[in-house]
């Protein structure tokens, strides 16, 4: 009885101890989180510009300029899903300089690719080294789920929805910026020298990651030597809510289990892998069915991804307002209005005032679906982030080829038949949305 009192004294003497050590507060690691986020999850745009730069010099097909666009998406997706159990086990700092370590390897390898090839001895033999490049710089794209469970942990379940859909939403900028920028940089610096940039942006980036990233105070205490139960006791104390409940494979077993993860999967794989394809797809499909110049379809990208971005940082507002269920049916209806508008879609004006319905509906549904996961999955945040991160992004690789595809069966009017895909998709989510809902009600 006397060693356990002394050994309970001690601990709590550890973490009374490390307090004066703990370095960061909510809005710091949310900061962190979001820069660190920003520059990995540009690398959704890596080829969706460039594209028609790779094309002319290895003639590739509607279906291969598919998979080129979406093969960081492939990483990204399916790294989401290990990387982010494994924040409920270490937070999520170690995680995340990983995957933009990564990301720079990737990054290093396709810029001295193209600054040595390109452009005359850049054949299409190089194409599965090209895409093997690609999916290692889409690494930082894996950073969301990572991110996602790092800032639930800083904050309380009252302010989830605000602070995943500033995190979310300002990450979510990058691709629209760098897809806006990258078409003027090409006429200037050359594909090389745009990509030279963008790989000095990244490893800056992961750079002031270093610097600036923190984990929640549960996992600093943790780090300092005190054991997990007096560690969430004093975490507690400073106003952390939410804990992970096991390791890392007990994370990713235990939150397979709730049948809610699995709607809210199917729900993210139509609004953020949409998203993601969109964001790749939009400049090949600007530039070849209505014959726009590179800038003018790159801004037009950028404008998609920039208003989806910041749709989600409102939704996450909205959705603290109304509830995620509510938010998440609101959204589907919206982004299913403009995939049919997009169907329809045979002058430019009607197409963009259809992508910026999408816009606006994916946005506002990534945010209320994040807004759902701590409160449908509470005991493992970070594995459940993973399957709905991971298995939802996984569209951003699925969707392009499958829109290529509709280019090659029928033509230039595949363009516009191929956004009835997201019509079923938001059917299918609307009707998981309506599960949810009655179950929560329930």
């Amino acid at each position: 009885m006397a060693d356990r009192r002394l050994a309970t004294k001690s601990a709590g003497a550890v973490a009374m101890n490390t307090k004066k050590y703990l370095i960061g507060n909510p809005t710091q690691g949310l900061f962190g989180a979001t820069l660190g986020f920003f520059v990995g999850f540009a690398a959704v745009s890596l080829f969706g510009p460039t594209a028609q730069k790779f094309n002319e010099m290895m003639k590739l097909t509607p279906v291969m300029i598919g998979f080129l666009v979406s093969m960081p998406s492939l990483s990204g997706s399916l790294l989401r899903i290990p990387f982010a159990a494994w924040v409920d086990t270490t937070g999520g700092r170690k995680p995340f300089l990983i995957l933009l370590a990564l990301s720079v390897v990737g990054m290093s390898g396709l810029t001295a690719l193209v600054y040595l090839l390109y452009p005359q001895r850049l054949t299409a033999s190089l194409y599965p080294l090209l895409l093997f490049l690609g999916m290692l710089s889409g690494c930082g794209i894996a950073t969301f789920s990572v991110g996602i469970s790092q800032v639930s942990y800083w904050f309380p379940r009252a302010r989830q929805g605000s602070a995943l859909g500033t995190y979310a939403g300002v990450g979510n900028l990058a691709p629209g910026i760098f897809t806006f920028l990258l078409p003027m940089a090409l006429n200037t610096l050359g594909l090389a020298g745009s990509y030279l940039v963008w790989l000095v942006i990244l490893a800056g980036g992961t750079g002031l990651y270093y610097l600036l990233g923190r984990n929640a105070w549960y996992f600093q205490f943790l780090a300092a030597g005190t054991r997990s139960d007096q560690a969430r006791q004093e975490a507690s104390r400073l106003g952390q809510e939410i804990f992970p409940s096991g390791g890392f494979k007990n994370s990713l077993a235990s939150s397979a289990r709730v049948w809610k993860t699995w709607a809210l999967v199917g729900i993210y794989f139509t609004t953020f892998g949409g998203f993601i394809a969109l964001t790749a797809w939009f400049p090949t499909y600007w530039k070849s069915y209505f014959a726009m110049g590179a800038v003018a379809a790159g801004a037009l990208t950028g404008l998609y991804s920039i208003l989806t971005s910041l749709s989600r940082v409102a939704g996450g507002a909205v959705a603290d307002r109304l509830g995620g269920e509510s938010t998440t049916m609101l959204a589907l209806f919206t982004t299913l209005a403009g995939a049919a508008l997009m169907t329809a879609a045979h002058s430019p004006l009607l197409a963009v005032i259809a992508a910026l319905v999408m816009a606006a509906g994916m946005g506002v549904g990534n945010a209320a679906v994040f807004k759902l996961v701590p409160q449908e999955v509470p005991h493992a945040v970070g594995g459940a982030s993973g399957w709905i991160g991971g298995l939802g992004a996984f569209g951003g690789f699925v969707f392009p080829p499958v829109l290529g595809a509709a280019v090659r069966i029928q033509g230039a009017g595949g363009y516009a038949a191929g956004f009835s895909l997201f019509i079923i998709l938001a059917l299918g989510s609307i009707g998981l949305a309506y599960a949810l809902r009655r179950s929560h009600t329930r």
